[in-house]
């Protein structure tokens, strides 16, 4: 083959060639060590990875949406680096879309209110009634519904989701049927169905 038909060949190639293919695979971001440059997410880690066999065995992710002001996910995660078991989650997510690793993976916080719901208003509740807890569930907090609790997440926030919760379904073996909203298990607040859409993206994202 000559060189002009080399690189035409070449040109024919990238062309074709996906983009996602040149950039490193989320499957192999998710398994690393440390605070890896995770394609597409902001990280900030206030807690480094370890080994995917020492953290703690999460089953499920239960989305939650925090009653602050933007700006809130920092303070949020800070705090709960300090205290790793207070009420609140592993993960939180600002407005602009960055993500605070907040505590290591073997540490439980306390978030959600012991599977309280069987009415199944939003999902089935059989599997998930006195079932999807705390010490099971890995928390990802979305900052910034005040001083309207009804308002949605941002697109920043859920462009980060798309890609966040990608990346713990792949470290953590959770299915995409067991991603839930708070409200799904939970009662909740009245003026708002906490986590839903989003909990309902990642489950449409699945598919």
């Amino acid at each position: 083959m000559n060189s002009r038909l080399l690189v035409t060949a070449l040109c024919v190639i990238a062309i074709l060639t996906p983009a996602s293919a040149q950039t490193p695979d989320l499957a192999t971001s998710a398994r690393a060590l440390g605070t890896p440059e995770i394609p597409g997410l902001k990280m900030v880690w206030l807690a480094p990875w370890g080994e995917v066999s020492k953290a703690h065995s999460w089953r499920n992710i239960i989305v939650h949406q925090t009653e602050g002001p933007a700006g809130s996910a920092r303070g949020g995660a800070h705090e709960q680096a300090k205290n790793p078991t207070r009420r609140g989650v592993t993960v939180w997510v600002e407005t602009d879309g960055t993500v605070y690793w907040a505590v290591p993976e073997d540490a439980i916080p306390t978030h959600g209110d012991g599977a309280n719901r069987n009415d199944n208003k939003y999902i089935d509740n059989g599997p998930t009634f006195r079932q999807v807890l705390k010490n099971n569930s890995i928390g990802v907090e979305f900052a910034g519904n005040f001083p309207d609790v009804a308002k949605p997440a941002s697109a920043e926030q859920i462009a980060a989701w798309r890609i966040l919760v990608r990346v713990l379904q792949a470290r953590y073996g959770i299915a995409t049927e067991r991603v839930y909203a708070h409200n799904w298990i939970d009662y909740k607040d009245a003026r708002y169905c906490e986590g839903c859409a989003l909990a309902t993206l990642a489950r449409q994202w699945g598919q």
